[in-house]
């Protein structure tokens, strides 16, 4: 008798559906709320989207093909959101290791920001607060909350007039 196990995630969940959830939150959902909120921006406005350096490392785990599409400057959003379908469908039929991808929606909305509202001086980048104690990493991660908050809070603090970092992933 042929059983067909798929893979599971830490939490013993099957998992197509703990990353199928995890991409409609953390690019799904997070495209759909600043589609709706970057034209509110005012001038001057900082965007910082919560990340992790495991999609960073996620990159180098890709096909060659793939990590020149994903570091391209010209990948559109509708290219990344055909890919991160992809990245769900193939994790579904159990092909997750042959193919991933990495979230570079910050990198792409910030190429848009800067040429639909050029003077506006609004950045935006994605960041990694680091391994921080919270429910989901555990009482052995090293950061406190507070040390975590520290990346996020200089980037949505950035002086006025400032030009950089934008479109960029920051860690420490």
């Amino acid at each position: 008798m042929a059983k067909s196990v798929a893979p599971r995630s830490r939490g013993g969940r099957p998992l197509f559906s703990f990353l199928k959830g995890g991409k409609k939150t953390n690019f799904f959902s997070t495209r759909d709320m600043l589609t709706h909120f970057l034209p509110l921006i005012k001038a001057g406005g900082r965007v910082v989207n919560v990340s992790s350096f495991v999609s960073f490392r996620t990159l180098n785990n890709c096909s060659p093909a793939l990590q020149q599409r994903f570091r391209s400057e010209d990948i559109t959003e509708d290219e990344l959101v055909r890919l991160m379908q992809r990245f769900v469908a193939e994790t579904q039929k159990g092909k997750h290791k042959e193919d991933g991808c990495l979230t570079t929606l910050s990198m792409i909305q910030a190429r848009s920001l800067s040429k639909e509202r050029p003077n506006d001086g609004i950045l935006l980048n994605a960041c990694c607060p680091g391994w921080v104690r919270t429910d989901m990493a555990g009482d052995k991660a090293p950061k406190s909350p507070d040390e975590g908050a520290i990346t996020p809070v200089y980037l949505a603090l950035l002086p006025p007039g400032a030009t950089e970092p934008h479109g960029k992933f920051v860690s420490d």
